[in-house]
């Protein structure tokens, strides 16, 4: 008992793990679950702008929306190669899903998670347009720069190291998005699509007051309360908003 609490004053203060042979039963378990659900809503999302492609107006949207497909795929197999650390048969994790399937457009998931699907339940709907497209990657880039700010913190060494690698390309995919949408204006399409998944993607950010968020900062490997995070990207989203006229 005293070695565990030792290990988790550790983690608690700071700490960094490097090595599984290093982590507590439940740190493994609670790790696992982050790993996943990053891994699965970024195989989900590059399935969606896969289909998204052939929505583009023109060849430098198509390559963008291509370069979102590619990067997100690698950057679920770069956080997927910490998860085989652990044991994880990598081949048939990738295989455990169709990750282009989506729920009817009108369904209403709010925070819930599909059984044995780990992504964010945003990644559960289905993007109809190009339209669409741009203001979804934009309201949820946002939000995916505003988490990196705890992924990049968390204190299993190896993992955070992967995510400071991605962040700097997701943050580019949140400006590839901005650029889209100052192209696309203030047209009805795009209001209609803000008020469609501006409450999704806040969804991510998961419950106020989560019972989880004390272990999870504990173990170090969360640090900023869901409400936090949300009201940060409420602002930014905001801002971005107010800067192109919507």
């Amino acid at each position: 008992m005293s070695d565990t609490m030792n290990i988790e004053d550790y983690l608690a203060q700071g700490g960094v793990l490097t090595a599984p042979g290093n982590v507590l039963a439940r740190y493994r378990g609670e790790l696992m679950r982050l790993m996943s659900s990053f891994v699965d809503s970024e195989l989900a999302a590059s399935a969606g702008f896969a289909n998204a492609i052939n929505f583009a107006p023109g060849i430098k949207e198509r390559i963008a929306a291509s370069r979102i497909t590619l990067e997100k795929a690698d950057h679920a197999e770069r956080v997927l190669g910490v998860m085989e650390s652990f044991g994880t048969d990598a081949a048939r994790y990738q295989a455990s899903h169709d990750w282009a399937a989506r729920v009817a457009r009108d369904a209403d998931l709010g925070t819930a998670r599909q059984a044995g699907d780990m992504r964010l339940s945003v990644f559960h709907y289905p993007i109809t347009g190009w339209t669409d497209a741009v203001v979804m990657n934009v309201l949820q880039g946002l939000a995916t720069g505003v988490q990196m700010t705890e992924l990049t913190r968390v204190s299993y060494g190896p993992l955070a190291e992967v995510f400071r690698e991605i962040a700097p390309r997701e943050a580019r995919h949140a400006e590839l998005g901005l650029e889209g949408l100052t192209k696309l204006g203030a047209s009805g399409d795009v209001r209609a699509a803000l008020d469609y998944w501006r409450p999704r993607v806040a969804a991510g950010f998961g419950v106020a007051g989560s019972a989880r968020f004390d272990t999870l900062a504990k173990f170090g490997l969360r640090h900023t309360p869901n409400e936090q995070l949300l009201a940060r990207w409420e602002t930014l989203v905001s801002d971005q908003l107010a800067a192109i006229g919507l």
